[in-house]
C-alpha cells in the first residue's frame, strides 16, 4: 500500500517503480501461461474419460482459481497487506453468502448434476415444457438451445428437483403410432400392411422388431398401437415417411381410418334408424296467419 501512496510523477522513472512494474508484468504473463498449461494438462490426463460438462467445469475452476492467485500476487507486489484484504473478503463473503443462498444452492446442485451424468453437452433433453439441445453446463445454470433456435437458461436448483428426460441418450429410439380402423376392417390384413410398411422402410430397424398390438374397442373403431425402431438422428425422416405410408397403403386396401361419428338405431341389430328430410307443409298463407295471431 505504501507503493501506491508514494506514487507520483517523479517516481514513475525511478528504478524501483520500473522494477515493480516489470515484476507485475512477469507475474501476469507467467501466471497466464501456467494457468493455461495446467488446464491443458488436466484436460488431457485427469479428465480424459470425463464427459464434456465435467471438462468444462474443471477448466472453469482451474481458470478462476488461477486468476485469483495471480491477482493476490500482483496486490502483494504492490505492497497491499493481504491479511486485511482476506479479512475483509471473509466478511463480504459471509454477507454475500447470506444474500445469495439460492445461488449457492444452484452451485451445489451443479456439482450433483455433473456427478449424476444424466445428460451431457449436445444431448437433447426435456425439462418440464422446455425441450432443447444442452448448450452449456455452468456453475449456476444450464443453457438449452431450443429447436427453434432460442437460448433458455434454467437454474441448476430447479433442474435437480425436476424430472429430466434425455431424448438422445441411447442410439436407437421407438416411434409409436396410435391408429384406429373401422369395425368392418379385416384386422389380419391391417396388421400385415403395417408390418410390411416397417419392412419396406430402410430407416426402420429389423432388430428390435416392430411392435403391433390391438388396444381397445373405441367409439369409432378398433384401436391399434404400431411402433417402429430407428436410429435417433432419423427421427423426422422416419416420421415423415411412415406416417404417409400408413395413410396411402390403407387407402389402397380400402381400410377406413374412422373419425368420430354417431349412428342411431331403432333397437334392431345393425339396422340404422332411417332419417328423411321433408319440406314444411305449412303454406305461406298459414304461416302469415300464425305470425299475425302471435302478434
Amino acid at each position: 500500500m505504501e507503493f501506491l501512496q508514494d506514487l507520483n510523477i517523479k517516481t514513475l522513472f525511478k528504478p524501483e517503480f520500473l522494477n515493480t512494474l516489470l515484476h507485475i508484468l512477469i507475474i501476469l504473463i507467467a501466471g497466464l501461461i501456467v494457468v493455461r498449461l495446467i488446464a491443458m494438462i488436466v484436460g488431457k490426463t485427469f479428465t480424459k474419460k470425463a464427459g464434456p460438462q465435467m471438462k468444462m467445469l474443471v477448466r472453469k475452476v482451474i481458470v478462476y482459481t488461477g486468476w485469483a492467485v495471480i491477482i493476490l500476487a500482483v496486490l502483494s507486489e504492490l505492497g497491499v497487506k493481504l491479511s486485511a484484504i482476506l479479512g475483509a473478503a471473509g466478511i463480504v463473503g459471509i454477507a454475500v453468502g447470506i444474500a445469495s443462498q439460492k445461488s449457492l444452492g444452484s452451485i451445489i446442485s451443479g456439482f450433483f448434476l455433473v456427478s449424476d451424468k444424466a445428460f451431457e453437452v449436445g444431448d437433447v433433453i426435456q425439462i418440464g415444457d422446455k425441450v432443447g439441445v444442452v448448450h452449456s453446463i455452468d456453475l449456476l445454470s444450464i443453457k438449452l438451445k431450443t429447436l427453434d433456435n432460442m437460448l433458455v437458461r434454467i437454474p441448476n436448483d430447479e433442474i435437480i428437483s425436476s424430472s429430466v428426460t434425455n431424448i438422445t441418450r441411447f442410439p436407437i429410439r421407438r416411434m409409436d403410432f396410435s391408429i384406429q380402423v373401422a369395425y368392418r376392417t379385416d384386422l389380419n390384413q391391417a396388421r400385415e400392411i403395417l408390418l410390411d410398411i416397417a419392412r419396406q422402410n430402410p430407416l426402420c430397424l429389423d432388430e428390435p422388431e416392430p411392435f403391433f398390438m390391438f388396444t381397445d374397442f373405441g367409439d369409432s373403431g378398433i384401436g391399434i398401437k404400431f411402433a417402429v425402431w430407428f436410429e435417433k438422428q432419423n427421427f423426422v425422416t422416419v416420421k415423415n415417411s411412415v406416417f404417409p405410408s400408413i395413410k396411402n397403403r390403407f387407402d389402397e386396401a380400402g381400410i377406413e381410418i374412422p373419425f368420430p361419428h354417431t349412428t342411431l338405431y331403432t333397437g334392431e341389430a345393425s339396422i340404422p334408424f332411417p332419417v328423411r328430410v321433408v319440406e314444411d307443409d305449412i303454406s305461406e298463407e298459414k304461416r302469415s296467419h300464425h305470425d299475425k295471431a302471435a302478434d
